[in-house]
């Protein structure tokens, strides 16, 4: 049986456009007991130069707290789907040997992150993205974070300038973080918690088609999101 959600999970508005992450952070260690501050996390956080983080900064912070993490990616400016062909491959090894090759800046800042992911003992994940993961992934009734592609998430305008407006012609797509929370079965429904608000859907906990969620976060690798990150308690 797929469980969701009923009144959806409670999440704080996020403070501006780029703590989307720690926001959604936030609200998955509230839902399993621990009370952090918004913004101590979001104070603790490794951020990107120009605002916003990465998934993997958000896993490191869980398990340098004591929870497990996996990262399900599909994030091909970072990983090649040839290093999860067979288990023995090195991917801190890999990960290494890029960098060195392709000097661009926010390879380089996901790559100190992976390693360090890595080395504390974080799983990573590469495989189809589809229905049957993502009711597989929801069927305990735990939450899952995920970066995405808000503007096909939302069907919005893309943005343009310091201001985030909405600008169909010189606009570029955004990324976003969201927490999956369930999911209904008759309807084909994600249960999603947004920290955005005011938000495009009306209200910080809404229902979306599984087919859009898939598409959103397969989108969201224009990002440097595409992901899903499940943190679970140890002692789960």
């Amino acid at each position: 049986m797929i469980h969701a959600q009923k009144a959806g999970l409670a999440i704080e508005a996020q403070p501006d456009t780029t703590t989307c992450g720690p926001t959604c952070l936030h609200a998955v260690y509230r839902h399993f007991g621990e009370e952090i501050g918004l913004g101590r996390i979001i104070d603790e956080i490794e951020r990107l130069d120009h605002g916003g983080t990465l998934d993997v900064f958000l896993a490191n912070h869980a398990l340098a707290r004591g929870y497990r993490a996996t990262i399900h990616t599909w994030n091909l400016e970072v990983f090649d789907p040839t290093w999860f062909s067979r288990p023995d491959i090195d991917l801190a090894n890999k990960l290494r040997r890029q960098a060195a090759f392709k000097r661009r800046e926010r390879l380089s800042t996901a790559t100190v992150g992976y390693l360090e992911f890595l080395a504390a003992g974080g799983q990573l994940k590469f495989g189809d993205l589809n229905r049957a993961l993502l009711r597989r992934l929801l069927s305990s009734g735990q939450p899952v974070m995920t970066g995405l592609s808000a503007t096909y998430l939302y069907q919005a305008a893309r943005e343009w300038g310091p201001d985030d407006a909405d600008d169909d012609i010189r606009g570029e797509p955004v990324g976003h973080f969201v927490v999956l929370s369930g999911y209904r079965r008759e309807t084909r429904e994600v249960i999603v918690a947004d920290p955005a608000s005011p938000n495009p859907r009306g209200s910080q906990n809404y229902a979306v088609h599984i087919d859009r969620v898939i598409a959103a976060i397969l989108l969201g690798a224009l990002t440097y999101d595409a992901n899903l990150l499940v943190i679970r308690p140890c002692s789960s």
